[in-house]
């Protein structure tokens, strides 16, 4: 046995102390690229005063002009502009170059609930370039914006989450499920669409969206450091995702604690043919030190992936759940791109479904659009959302992802499918203690790898591989009396 310097011996009992799994991680799978992010610059230190334009802040008066004739002033002066504590009930608001928000503690952003106070303007929505509301808070086309502060923004969202059930209750009847989310139209609490150098924290509170919480588009670095969401309390808001990363590159998210109704933690890069026709990833994003609670999962890929999503590292998640994966990989064979070059490391997973799931043929209701016949003035959307798709472009792949240093429990250690044309290529596991009710099933694969993989299970079954081919290692199994 080869003996270990004095130093060599300190870095790796430090590395074993920091660890939720037992044994040294696996260089190579921890391999990462460092990120760095651009922050915003060209602000100075003056402030500017909301009340100076008439902003009241007594949680009645539209505040809507006033506060972006505030936010109009302190751009032009590089500024930072700061509210007296009280609700501000307001449409969209648009932020400007070169300037900071700060929301202090007791102050409180809440949306109006009409969906006129929302002007529509060209966005993505769900993967497809569509006019269609703005958000409450708005940085489009913008550079160099500063949101902080320890205050609220308050999407007031139940009144938009009711116009979703309604319209995807008579559509479902209809054969229009895939049409839902786009005609019930409802407003995003915070928009950051073809922008840079832009930063959000602080403590930062986003409570009931409308629709996703925080959507980074076509936008490259941007920061979202120390923020909490909460989607689920008047209700549990539908589509309510926490922090969706679209189509973007460079961007980091840290020290959020999210409770939400959909996906927490989302990548996306376009839908269909729309989103091949644009052909944007999402690329070199680090997320971590993050808390999730209620969510679909506790970080998702897709399940727009036409773009591709590449060179992502996620790490040091405490999922609690309820989720119904822990970590999820969607797409549908229409989608195409490639999902690639991902790391996922130390996170601890409780309550979920699923610990590690991949369906590439998520939802088919809604991902696979068709027109009925007999439909006259067809919206111009939903010629896009069912424009067909070449099998070869539709089909996507998903290749060389490397999960590591993972405690979990769930219903379900592994349930991962691939398709036969495209198999799950390259996909390595390490340092993994799964307790699970299920060893799940991993189909249409090749290049699997488990090293010191443990499923604590009542199951007599070992996890079922059906065309899996040049696996390693193997998992190791712990048998427990049923309950």
């Amino acid at each position: 046995m080869k003996c270990l310097t004095l130093p060599a011996y300190i870095v790796l009992l430090a590395s074993l102390i920091t660890l939720p799994a037992q044994a040294e991680p696996n260089p190579t799978v921890l391999e990462r690229t460092e990120l760095t992010v651009a922050v915003p610059k060209n602000i100075n230190a003056l402030e500017i005063n909301a009340s100076d334009f008439g902003a009241k802040g007594d949680g009645t008066t539209d505040d809507t002009i006033a506060l972006q004739k505030a936010i109009d002033a302190t751009a032009a002066k590089k500024a930072t502009l700061v509210l007296q504590p009280g609700t501000y009930l307001t449409g969209s608001l648009f932020l400007k170059s070169n300037m900071a928000l700060r929301l202090d503690k007791g102050v409180t952003l809440t949306g109006k609930q009409n969906i006129e106070s929302y002007p529509r303007q060209k966005t993505r929505i769900a993967g497809i370039d569509i006019v269609w509301p703005s958000a409450l808070l708005n940085v489009y086309e913008q550079a160099d914006v500063h949101i902080y502060g320890e205050g609220t923004i308050d999407g007031n969202g139940m009144v938009f989450w009711q116009t979703f059930w309604d319209k995807r209750n008579v559509y479902e009847g209809k054969g229009l499920r895939w049409a839902a989310d786009y005609d019930a139209e409802r407003p995003r609490l915070i928009q950051v669409y073809n922008s840079k150098r832009i930063e959000l924290g602080g403590g930062l509170q986003m409570h009931r969206a409308g629709f996703w919480t925080l959507q980074i588009v076509y936008s490259n670095d941007v920061k979202v450091s120390n923020v909490v969401i909460r989607n689920n309390s008047d209700g549990k808001g539908p589509s309510t995702d926490g922090i969706d990363i679209d189509s973007s590159h460079h961007v980091l998210v840290e020290k959020a604690d999210i409770d939400v109704n959909d996906d927490a933690l989302c990548l996306k890069a376009g839908r269909d043919a729309d989103g091949l026709r644009v052909n944007r990833p999402t690329e070199h994003v680090v997320i971590r030190d993050s808390i999730i609670r209620h969510a679909e999962a506790g970080v998702t890929f897709g399940s727009e992936t036409s773009g591709s999503i590449r060179n992502i590292d996620v790490y040091n998640l405490d999922v609690q759940g309820p989720v119904y994966s822990g970590i999820f990989f969607k797409s549908a064979h229409v989608r195409g791109g490639t999902v690639s070059d991902i790391r996922i490391r130390d996170m601890k997973v409780q309550n979920a479904e699923a610990a590690v799931r991949v369906d590439l043929n998520w939802l088919p209701v809604y991902s696979y659009p068709v027109i009925p016949p007999g439909i006259k003035n067809v919206p111009e959307h939903w010629k896009i959302l069912a424009t067909p798709v070449p099998k070869e472009k539709g089909m996507p792949k998903l290749r060389d992802i490397h999960i590591s240093n993972i405690k979990a429990d769930a219903n379900a250690a592994f349930l991962m499918q691939g398709y036969a044309e495209a198999p799950l290529q390259n996909v390595h596991f390490s340092n993994m203690h799964i307790t699970a009710a299920a060893s799940g099933a991993i189909t249409h694969g090749r290049g699997f790898s488990f090293d010191n993989v443990t499923i604590e299970t009542t199951d007599p079954d070992a996890v079922i591989f059906d065309d899996v081919a040049n696996t390693k290692g193997e998992i190791t199994y712990l048998r427990s009396a049923a309950q």
